[in-house]
């Protein structure tokens, strides 16, 4: 089997072009990374365990992931009236596991978030799995790790 080559400041920028959308709010652009059977996963109280048994802040499909994106996108998402602002800094990116046409990489991310007045702070480490599409990464999972993920979170309407 063919691992997949790839240079880790490769997979750096995907990952900050990601953040980018989310803190430009370009939604449409941040979805279309997304594969068609992907998955968007933030545990609750623990970070490892199988989310169809137990609770999870979010467990979207990319369908979900869609109907996320119109309602932001078209002023119904009212925990997001007004919007938040964020800014995304990612570090610490790692290349996992690679197999033959996909990779997992896990980083670190602060993600500050202000909204009406109030500046909030989360952290934690993401884990993507890509995978390559032509010449181009696809994200085929995303995995939200917050270290407060046992604590009240109060509004989290916004997309990590």
């Amino acid at each position: 089997m063919n691992e997949v080559l790839v240079d880790r400041k490769d997979i750096e920028a995907f990952l900050i072009d990601e953040a980018s959308y989310l803190d430009e709010g370009k939604f449409s652009e941040w979805l279309d990374l997304f594969t068609e059977d992907a998955w968007y996963w933030i545990p609750s109280n623990k970070d490892h365990y199988d989310p169809n048994t137990h609770v999870s802040i979010i467990y979207d499909s990319k369908e979900r992931l869609d109907e996320r994106v119109w309602r932001l996108q078209s002023g119904l998402a009212y925990g997001q009236d007004p919007q938040s602002r964020t800014r995304h800094l990612i570090t610490n990116v790692k290349v996992l596991e690679r197999e033959e046409y996909s990779l997992t990489v896990s980083s670190n991310f602060i993600i500050v978030e202000l909204r009406r007045g109030i500046q909030t702070i989360y952290s934690g480490r993401f884990e993507h799995k890509l995978r390559i599409y032509g010449h181009s990464w696809k994200i085929a999972s995303k995995k939200v790790e917050l270290i407060n993920n046992n604590e009240f979170l109060g509004n989290l309407s916004f997309l990590l």
